[in-house]
């Protein structure tokens, strides 16, 4: 059975950092509680990438922590990720479960009920729902999902899901009210001026919501 804790997922790539260290920046999110590190990186050469890659995933096990690699199977395989977490246009699961075998993690961008539907039935290990609040993160984002798509998707799949886009402290508790178990951040933690202390409060707030 794979370790999958996705309570509190927090994204990053130095572009995201704020001009800080990537590697500080994601060691206090798991300080803080992070329970899965994902490195986004857009403009990073492959060998950048590796080298990115290898000194994650070696930070996050040191913290029992999951490291997933957003978008780059190649990336993932190469630097034995915990997983790797997919967008609609990227290569398709079957095909990516077949590259990556049994034992790793799979995740999926969704941002419809058609999507996270379809997405229930092939072989994920996760599913990402939003974004659900606008998001200044992603400039290409899709348009904001809402809560209602959180609810739907918490009352009728069972796919394990994280709600993610512009989630930060202020509405963190309207999400877990629509029935989400676990959220993915970036800038509520990593542009945060005290990383630690923001990651350690939304963690908190998704304990409160589980034991609930």
């Amino acid at each position: 059975m794979k370790k999958l804790d996705l309570s509190l997922y927090v994204i990053s790539g130095q572009h995201l950092a704020q001009g800080r260290e990537l590697l500080a920046v994601m060691e206090a999110a798991l300080v803080g509680g992070a329970t899965v590190i994902q490195l986004r990186e857009k403009n990073l050469s492959g060998r950048e990438l590796v080298a990115a890659g290898l000194a994650l995933k070696e930070l996050a096990h040191r913290y029992g922590a999951t490291f997933i690699v957003n978008d780059r199977v190649d990336i993932a395989l190469a630097v034995d990720a915990d997983g790797v977490h997919l967008g609609q246009d990227d290569l398709p699961v079957t095909m990516a479960r077949q590259i990556m075998g049994p034992d790793k993690i799979i995740g999926l961008s969704t941002h419809s009920w058609e999507q996270a539907l379809a997405a229930s039935k092939l072989p994920v290990d996760y599913i990402g729902v939003g974004p659900v609040f606008p998001t200044s993160s992603k400039p290409d984002a899709e348009k904001p999902v809402g809560l209602s798509l959180v609810q739907r998707v918490a009352r009728e799949l069972s796919v394990p899901f994280v709600a993610i886009g512009g989630i930060n402290a202020g509405n963190i508790q309207q999400v877990l009210a629509a029935g989400a178990r676990n959220v993915a951040v970036i800038s509520a933690v990593v542009a945060a001026p005290d990383v630690t202390a923001a990651a350690r409060e939304l963690k908190n707030f998704v304990a409160g919501g589980r034991k609930a």
